[in-house]
């Protein structure tokens, strides 16, 4: 197969030699027993970054959501969210579907919204109305390009929440990036929500598996949950070492991720009809509109794919790349050189 510049996402990254090493000499036991001691050690480690009493591994981060979602809420309740958020577009309808939730969108800035805008949508006392149950917050958020939600946002929504005695759910699949790029502490973050869902497997690079964190109670909750979806696994230790590396190893890294990123957009900017602006490009997500270019986002990802570069049409006119730890700076700069040849510099 031939080799590509892969832009499509952080979730195509493969483990390095030194976290496959892990994996294979990883201690194991039945995790569904709780025996498993690597998954042990992973769910201690996870919970201590996010400061939270206990943690659980699951297979993905659609699992860590929806398991959230369910032991958070019951049938017929409502969740106020973003309306690009994964939860609500990406996740294959499982609020409803597994949890008998509708959720209620609110439309936000780049994937952030206001307390005030909250505030106005929950639902009054009032049997005609579902009940206002939850909160779901995505840092950073993938649709908004990557965009950190700001903490004094965080802390007035989460103290709202508190005010009217609602839950609020913390996505956080890509909060390791918020939190490289800020220098703000996941657990600075995760304090201001009462369950948080992290991934290991984006731009940390391991190859499956996702953390959910809160209370005890709350983490016991999950527990039974996971099960009953499916996501009780065995001797998931191999998996597990492999997140423990990424933790201990591939945190700082980030940090390279965002400055390709940034390359990446200021680069995009010089070429006539893409329409761009970097200072948005906060972390590892680029999305660019080529409208103005006469062609659709399917047309560019197909030209692009015969240069040698894979990259992922994010509707029509929009196209969403994303760097990780198997982009290069040298692969930045081909990549650009690619685009250079599907559009014209100003």
């Amino acid at each position: 197969m031939k080799d590509y510049i892969d832009l499509r996402s952080d979730t195509v990254t493969k483990p390095t030699p030194a976290m496959r090493k892990a994996m294979a000499e990883a201690e194991v036991g039945d995790d569904v027993f709780g025996e498993d001691p690597t998954v042990n050690a992973l769910q201690e480690k996870g919970a201590d970054l996010l400061g939270k009493e206990a943690a659980l591994f699951v297979p993905s981060g659609t699992m860590a959501n929806q398991l959230s979602i369910k032991s958070h809420t019951q049938p017929g309740d409502e969740v106020i969210i973003e309306a690009s958020s994964h939860p609500y577009n990406f996740e294959g309808g499982a609020g409803a579907a597994l949890s008998g939730i509708q959720f209620q969108c609110l439309r936000g800035v780049r994937g952030i919204l206001d307390a005030s805008q909250i505030e106005e949508a929950i639902r009054p006392s009032d049997h005609h109305f579902p009940v206002t149950r939850l909160i779901g917050l995505e840092n950073t958020h993938n649709r908004g390009g990557g965009t950190i939600y700001p903490l004094e946002k965080m802390t007035e929504i989460y103290r709202l929440a508190k005010s009217k005695g609602i839950l609020v759910h913390l996505d956080g699949a890509r909060l390791w990036n918020a939190s490289m790029a800020t220098g703000i502490k996941p657990r600075e973050y995760s304090q201001w929500a009462d369950s948080v869902s992290v991934c290991l497997s984006k731009g940390l690079g391991a190859p499956i598996g996702s953390l959910v964190a809160g209370s005890k109670i709350f983490i016991d909750r999950v527990h039974r949950f996971r099960k009953m979806f499916g996501g009780g696994m065995r001797q998931a230790g191999i998996i597990a070492a492999a997140g423990i590396y990424a933790l201990e190893h591939h945190l700082d890294r980030l940090k390279e991720d965002h400055q390709n990123a940034k390359r990446l957009a200021v680069g995009l900017k010089e070429f006539k009809g893409v329409s761009i602006d970097p200072k948005y490009v906060e972390t590892n997500i680029i999305i660019f509109d080529v409208t103005d270019t006469g062609m659709t986002g399917a047309q560019v990802a197909e030209v692009m794919r015969r240069e040698g570069v894979l990259i992922h049409a994010f509707g029509k006119t929009q196209i969403r790349l994303v760097t990780h730890l198997d982009v290069t700076n040298e692969d930045i700069e081909v990549a650009l050189k690619a685009f250079e040849k599907v559009f014209y510099k100003k």
